[in-house]
């Protein structure tokens, strides 16, 4: 069991429930040799400070290139070619790379899912941690290790004096990821992306790095956008969640009562697959067929192929995120008899 220490630079404590990151209508587009597709549709929802929004869906619907788009981080070949997003009051498509560099860190972290990846194997952790501070703060080296050893010992690595000097490939898994939330949140952020962050771990080290998250947004107030397929995940330790499919979000709303009574019938398709109370032997219930290609999104609706209500209306027009009332909405023209089933 490792001991937490708390910074000597305590970060401020946002307002509750203050709006901290905003987007809307974005669009994200991949130049290939087939030409140009859409991989982020429309894609709007805002995160709060203190609270998270998970944006839940199987693999390739968009949930990564959406936090790519927000961070800057998009490949050569992607491109954002529609709406905006606004952070902190700061519209971040009107930023110059220089100051949108700037901008990372002080108010945005972000956490990936391979922390073996996201590390230089080259560098000591200590190097890695206190370069935030050297470039943001203009501190010294002697300083930002200093600074590296702390953050080490707020997210709870032992012995931080010693294994400041440690290289990534030295660290264990469950190590190296509380090394990467020490990265991201070294600046004390505003918001945190967190990319499928407990993927690879066992249980018990995903317990204890969601536990960390969980108290380091208690103590900022920071606002966390959770990007997993993991539903259990979502329904632990997110307040509100925006389920995407193909590149769209389609459904939308706090989540309990998103996960209680669901609008879209993805979501239903979802939520019903998970083996509750199944018997050995017994089959278990899935979603039919697979997400269309991004070179073949249909004209209507994205979800059509495999829904048990779709019709010709569903096949011709492609429904718009409504709202249906106690802060939900959904991209459905058959939300209203789906919730009375």
């Amino acid at each position: 069991m490792t001991t937490k220490t708390r910074l000597s630079t305590a970060p401020p404590r946002l307002a509750e429930d203050e709006v901290v990151l905003q987007v809307s209508g974005l669009d994200v587009d991949i130049d290939t040799p087939k030409g140009v597709l859409r991989a982020v549709n429309d894609v709007s929802f805002t995160a709060y400070s203190g609270r998270t929004i998970a944006l839940l869906g199987e693999s390739g619907c968009g949930k990564s290139m959406t936090a790519k788009a927000i961070a800057g981080l998009l490949d050569p070949v992607a491109h954002v070619t529609g709406g905006s997003v606004t952070l902190a009051g700061t519209d971040l498509a009107a930023l110059t790379p220089r100051q949108r560099l700037k901008f990372a860190g002080p108010e945005l972290g972000i956490v990936f899912q391979d922390a073996l990846t996201a590390l230089n194997p080259v560098y000591t952790v200590g190097t890695q941690l206190g370069e935030a501070f050297r470039i943001h703060h203009g501190l010294s080296a002697k300083a930002a290790k200093a600074k590296a050893v702390e953050l080490m010992g707020h997210v709870g690595i032992p012995q931080p004096e010693t294994r400041v000097n440690s290289y990534p490939h030295q660290f264990s898994g469950g190590m190296r990821q509380r090394i990467l939330i020490a990265m991201a949140v070294a600046l004390s952020p505003r918001l945190l992306i967190a990319d499928e962050p407990t993927t690879a771990l066992d249980v018990t080290v995903q317990a204890q790095i969601m536990d960390l998250l969980r108290s380091l947004r208690a103590e900022s107030r920071m606002a966390i956008v959770l990007i997993t397929h993991d539903l259990a995940l979502v329904a632990e330790e997110a307040d509100t969640v925006a389920v995407m499919y193909a590149g769209n979000v389609i459904e939308t709303g706090p989540v309990r009562e998103v996960f209680s009574e669901p609008h879209h019938p993805y979501t239903k398709g979802l939520l019903d697959s998970v083996p509750v109370g199944a018997e050995r032997g017994e089959d278990l219930t899935s979603i039919a067929g697979s997400p269309p290609e991004l070179h073949d999104i249909p004209t209507g609706c994205v979800y059509q192929s495999r829904c048990p209500l779709a019709t010709e209306l569903c096949r011709a027009e492609r429904p718009a995120l409504q709202a249906t009332g106690d802060g939900r909405e959904v991209a459905c023209h058959f939300w209203k008899e789906l919730a009375v089933a």
